[in-house]
């Protein structure tokens, strides 16, 4: 739970990796951010549908914030190492599209440096990636309006506070399943919920 962005794409074949790589580096480097570099340039024939093992770019972590993934696969689409451990391989066909489905929680990092990332995001888009698609739960990508996103974080933080001191306060009863006590949680949670 906590607000988060999705984001899909490849990398554009006209630019450069190593470039990338750098000019992430350098922001990482300028914010204190622990960083982490994988291969530095693709194999020189990569094919389009298949992928080996090996993963390429950049990810970068801010405080209080889950990593962000600049990763891609050698077929030049965006991935990061757990989802190729647990999707790389599966032979379900449902399992194998989360192989390209990249997401960040950025809830406790804050307004500002989910800011920063979708602005990060906006400029590299542009340079080096292609088919980029993103979807943000605070609405910025979409709108750029910081009002807006302020109002959406506030609401997630309520939310997670409403849930968080319901649990503390919502004692199981004797031989209650996790189920039902899951169920009358959400049914207390909803009644909360219209009441204010």
């Amino acid at each position: 739970m906590g607000l988060s962005i999705y984001y899909s794409g490849s990398f554009n074949p006209e630019s450069s990796l190593q470039e990338m790589i750098v000019e992430v580096e350098d922001i990482a480097k300028i914010y204190g951010w622990d960083y982490h570099i994988y291969e530095t340039s693709f194999p020189e024939h990569s094919l389009k549908r298949k992928y080996t093992d090996k993963l390429y770019g950049i990810s970068f972590t801010p405080p209080d914030c889950e990593t962000v993934s600049l990763v891609f696969l050698s077929n030049k689409r965006m991935s990061n190492a757990v989802l190729l451990k647990y999707f790389g391989n599966s032979d379900n066909k449902d399992y194998k599209k989360y192989l390209y489905q990249v997401f960040v929680k950025t809830q406790y990092a804050g307004i500002q440096i989910h800011m920063l990332i979708i602005n990060l995001f906006r400029y590299l888009s542009k340079k080096y990636f292609l088919n980029f698609k993103m979807f943000d739960e605070g609405q910025y990508w979409e709108t750029g309006d910081e009002d807006q996103l302020k109002e959406i974080f506030s609401r997630f933080n309520k939310l997670i506070d409403s849930v968080s001191k319901s649990l503390q306060n919502f004692p199981a009863k004797p031989g209650e399943s996790i189920e039902s006590l899951c169920d009358r949680l959400i049914e207390y949670l909803n009644k909360k919920r219209k009441e204010e």
